[in-house]
């Protein structure tokens, strides 16, 4: 009977801590992967799959992206019933977006400098969640948030800045003197001449 392929070990696909069974959403790695293909080709040499279905799966093994496509894959498979997995921890806080909401907070003590970093390390922060699962995509989102709205705030005051100067010089540069003004000045400026003719008491002889 032990010799018998019905009763032999087999491997199984149950990933990481079993998460295929009771995490299925979850994002499948390299390795998940490659445990797949181990059971799909341990079925295929036990004759369970034939050369078309063994082809299909494997290509559909390695483009699959979570523990639930892959475990679909050897769903009608028998396998070795596992001795039983340890509890399932969630993943940790990612300290890429802790970062990020700390830099957004600070913003309101130093004037703003943080605002840059805090969008930066926001960002990061989404797309090792989106890879890892980890916790922290609130507080990426926070961080993102207050960092945008400070860059937005300081580019507003720049703008606001530089047309107040812009009208300032305008109305200081371009003042141009009234046209009475400059008659009058003329009219100051011209030469007084005098007429002496012989009549007159500056063309008479002094006796």
């Amino acid at each position: 009977m032990a010799d018998q392929s019905a009763f032999r070990p087999r491997p199984q696909f149950s990933g990481p801590y079993g998460l295929s069974r009771t995490h299925a959403s979850l994002r499948a790695a390299d390795a998940d992967r490659e445990q797949l293909v181990d059971v799909l080709k341990g079925a295929f040499a036990e004759g369970r799959l034939s050369q078309d279905e063994y082809t299909e799966r494997m290509e559909r093994a390695y483009t699959a992206k979570t523990y639930g496509e892959l475990a679909a894959l050897a769903a009608d498979l028998p396998s070795q019933v596992p001795p039983g997995y340890p509890p399932y921890r969630p993943m940790g806080t990612n300290s890429a977006a802790v970062a990020s909401l700390v830099l957004g907070i600070a913003e309101l003590f130093t004037g703003g400098i943080t605002a840059i970093p805090a969008v930066i390390l926001g960002h990061k922060a989404r797309r090792q969640i989106r890879v890892t699962g980890e916790q922290g995509r609130g507080m990426a989102t926070a961080g993102l948030i207050l960092g945008w709205t400070a860059i937005g705030l300081f580019a507003l005051l720049i703008a606001v800045a530089v047309l107040a100067a812009m009208t300032v010089s305008s109305h200081s540069g371009g003042a141009v003197p009234a046209p009475g003004m400059m008659r009058g000045t003329n009219a100051m400026l011209m030469p007084v001449y005098t007429h002496v003719g012989p009549n007159s008491a500056l063309g008479k002889p002094h006796h």
